[in-house]
């Protein structure tokens, strides 16, 4: 990069700038004050604490494409139930997820034409029956040796287009 271009996170390090002035959170003990855990998807339309009428330090979440249980979800769960204070778990993928509307061939043909490079061999993970899923990663977490009965596990469908949870599991 020349000094004629600018820096691709000027921008986000401006409004870091702007947030920093009044942060509020200093000494913070990242304990999840309401004793919450969030699994969900990355996608941008979900805000996991507003969802659930939670603030900022009321929850640990963990988000992933599709919104699964993964190996690293249950660590963060493990941590967050024996170190940090959680004594519930959302589970909430969403609606008009793209894990959940195409297949893994589909996904790896995108991305290789995306990227120029053949992609068949990297794993999405795609979502083919969410409800199915969900029962599969409420399992998960409540049958985990190290979380079992230590949480309350509620696995939910979060409906992108009315903001609605429905209780799936």
């Amino acid at each position: 990069m020349n000094s004629e271009q600018t820096d691709p996170f000027d921008d986000l390090l401006e409004a870091n700038r702007a947030y920093a002035q009044d942060f509020a959170h200093a000494g913070f003990d990242g304990i999840a004050r309401a004793g919450v855990a969030i699994v969900t998807c990355m996608d941008s339309r979900i805000e996991p604490l507003r969802m659930l009428g939670l603030e900022h330090g009321d929850a640990k979440i963990f988000r992933n494409p599709g919104g699964r249980v993964t190996d690293a979800a249950l660590e963060a769960l493990v941590l967050g139930v024996h170190l940090l204070g959680v004594r519930r778990v959302v589970i909430a993928p969403h609606t008009r997820c793209a894990m959940a509307a195409h297949t893994e061939d589909a996904l790896r043909d995108r991305i290789t034409e995306l990227a120029g490079q053949d992609a068949w061999w990297q794993h999405f993970h795609v979502v083919p029956d969410q409800r199915a899923a969900l029962v599969e990663d409420v399992r998960r977490v409540t049958s985990h040796p190290l979380i079992a009965d230590r949480v309350a596990v509620g696995g939910f469908i979060y409906d992108v287009d009315t903001g609605l949870l429905e209780r799936a599991v």
